[in-house]
């Protein structure tokens, strides 16, 4: 049998592409690999779909977007003049211009906060009021400026709902100091 006619089951994709069996299946209903033809219904995949599978996984890990990569998909070699199919290499030239300036203030802040980390290690302050590092907040970019969750946020750490006047939601649970008793 030609190698390029061969079908694989999804279980053979998965296990050649390094994907689970969902998320090929999710791949596929939000059209970012055809549907597959089926036999005995089960799904068979062409050989094709694991270089598809690798760029849209290379492409998850240089950050673009699952609509991102759609269009990249989509776009037709051999029409690269039309304005609305401008080809593969020029989507992904245009994905990339867009995205490089995204890349380059996240690397920015987190230079920022590598820097203010470095001296922070140094610090051999006695306490936190006698800190230059807390007397000067613009010397680290604002909490929702990246990707960095606010310490608080860490994982194990529970924080309460707040509603929109800063205080807990109804309904949300806040955390409450124990009190100790001379018996306890």
């Amino acid at each position: 049998m030609d190698p390029s006619r061969e079908r694989l089951p999804i279980g053979a994709v998965a296990q050649a592409s390094g994907r689970s069996a969902s998320s090929i299946r999710y791949y596929e209903r939000v059209g970012l690999i055809p549907a597959p033809e089926r036999v005995s219904g089960q799904r068979r995949y062409p050989r094709a779909v694991l270089r598809t599978l690798a760029v849209i996984e290379t492409a998850q890990r240089a950050g673009l977007t699952l609509a991102e990569i759609k269009a990249l998909l989509a776009a037709d070699p051999g029409d690269a003049c039309a304005p609305k199919n401008p080809g593969p290499s020029a989507c992904l030239r245009q994905v990339a211009t867009r995205k490089l300036p995204e890349v380059r203030a996240l690397i920015e802040r987190a230079e920022r906060v590598r820097r203010w980390l470095e001296a922070a290690a140094d610090c051999a302050c006695p306490t936190l009021d006698d800190c230059q590092l807390f007397g000067e907040p613009g010397r680290l970019p604002e909490p929702d400026a990246g990707h960095l969750p606010p310490a608080a946020d860490a994982p194990g750490v529970r924080r309460p709902s707040v509603g929109s006047a800063g205080r807990p939601a109804p309904g949300s649970r806040t955390p409450r100091a124990r009190t100790t008793t001379a018996a306890g």
